[in-house]
């Protein structure tokens, strides 16, 4: 029998016993409560009727189940109830006064404000996800596009922005979430005290860009960065094409891997001559970096002589670091996943059986396995029992007049 959130929880997680309601879509406030989930909480996403705006987010299987949002909420438990309708909103407020830590993207509803619910929840901590500080809407995608990184990514000759694939603002908010929310229940343990939190998209991708130097660099050096392709910034790093059509990713961070990547390819001499007719120190890894496309043009024939399986074998006996480019088909055929601790076979109703990541942290040697997300209402009527102590006439009177609903 599949492990529930909860018998994780009881078998020592450490943050075993918090209860947690979640209130939101999209992706950084249910990647915030699913590591809550995984590291022990009892997660209660609340949902309105008929499911959020992520409810059948792509991809979805055949039969139209959204496989986006069970990925994002496993582990959890769910409630359906009309967030619109005063009584509706009533419940769930009392179960966040019950719970004592909400999660939340839905800004700017009095209901679900931290001054509303304080009064009921005196030690509340309350984490509300803005898309900017200033309380103005965004996402990833319109956040991405006005912090800079479109401009500097791609190759080097293509003049417009180009958007990454991965979500990083809303990943790193969730987990920026879910890290607040956990230092606050310890201040809450030593203190009684809750803690209101406000957390802006924006401002993770800026504290992001200023912590990796983006922004310091334009303030201080007035420089504008430069697109640079697959190459890797203030070292040297590049992607290269074997004979057969694969792509390998090789990365060089100290003067070892580089003396590698030279002997490997048969460069050592013709890098000494370059560095004495040129003046090149190739031991600075600056100098490296300012003269990667000579040195690609030197390393690009060996690998482009040879097919892929020649070239892993001998780049496997070097300190390089180094991967091939794989598809996310290849890699979920790749016989690591199955080897990895982290994964585990899941079966998710109305998705089917398939191997699911859980917290990628282990905790004393062990990896929480995943578990399978609800169905939208599944835990209305045990979580109003339980929870708020509701009989199951009360239960049938809010099902009746569509305060809440169940699976």
């Amino acid at each position: 029998m599949q492990a529930s959130a909860r018998d994780l929880g009881a078998a020592g997680a450490p943050l075993a016993g918090v209860r947690v309601i979640e209130i939101a879509s999209f992706v950084a406030v249910p990647l915030a409560g699913m590591t809550l989930a995984q590291l022990g909480c009892d997660v209660v996403r609340i949902d309105p009727v008929g499911g959020a705006a992520d409810y059948r987010r792509w991809p979805v299987t055949d039969d139209g189940t959204s496989i986006y949002w069970t990925g994002l909420n496993k582990g959890k438990r769910s409630v359906v109830a009309d967030l619109r309708a005063p009584e509706g909103q009533r419940v769930v407020q009392q179960l966040i006064a019950d719970s004592g830590v909400l999660i939340t993207n839905m800004a700017g509803r009095q209901w679900l404000s931290y001054e509303t619910l304080v009064d009921q929840r005196p030690d509340l901590i309350h984490l509300e996800v803005l898309g900017r500080a200033d309380g103005s809407t965004a996402v990833d995608y319109t956040i991405n596009a006005g912090v800079g990184f479109p401009l500097v990514t791609g190759p080097s000759d293509h003049a417009a922005p180009i958007n990454h694939v991965l979500p990083a603002w809303d990943i790193a908010c969730g987990l920026h979430g879910a890290l607040a929310v956990s230092a606050a229940l310890h201040r809450r343990d030593h203190t009684g005290e809750g803690c209101r939190i406000r957390l802006a998209l924006e401002d993770v991708a800026l504290g992001t860009a200023s912590a990796l130097g983006f922004l310091t660099e334009a303030m201080v050096n007035g420089d504008r960065r430069e697109r640079i392709g697959n190459a890797v910034y203030g070292q040297y790093g590049q992607s290269f094409a074997s004979g057969d059509g694969a792509a390998f990713m090789v990365v060089t961070l100290t003067d070892r891997h580089f003396r590698d990547l030279a002997d490997l390819t048969g460069s050592t001499k013709v890098l000494a001559a370059l560095s004495q007719a040129r003046a090149i120190d190739f031991g600075d890894e600056g100098q490296r970096y300012r003269h990667r496309d000579l040195l690609t043009g030197l390393f690009s024939g060996w690998f482009a002589e040879r097919p892929a399986e020649q070239i892993e074998a001998a780049l496997a006996g070097t300190s390089l670091l180094w991967d091939r480019y794989r598809s996310f088909a290849e890699v979920a055929a790749d016989e690591r996943l199955r080897d990895n601790p982290m994964f585990a076979t899941l079966h998710q109703p109305r998705v089917g059986e398939y191997l699911a990541a859980g917290l990628p942290a282990s905790i004393d040697g062990v990896h929480p396995p995943a578990v399978a997300a609800p169905a939208l209402g599944a835990d209305t009527e045990q979580v109003l029992a339980s929870r708020l102590g509701m009989s199951t006439d009360e239960i049938d009177r809010l099902r009746q007049s569509g305060a809440v609903a169940t699976d």
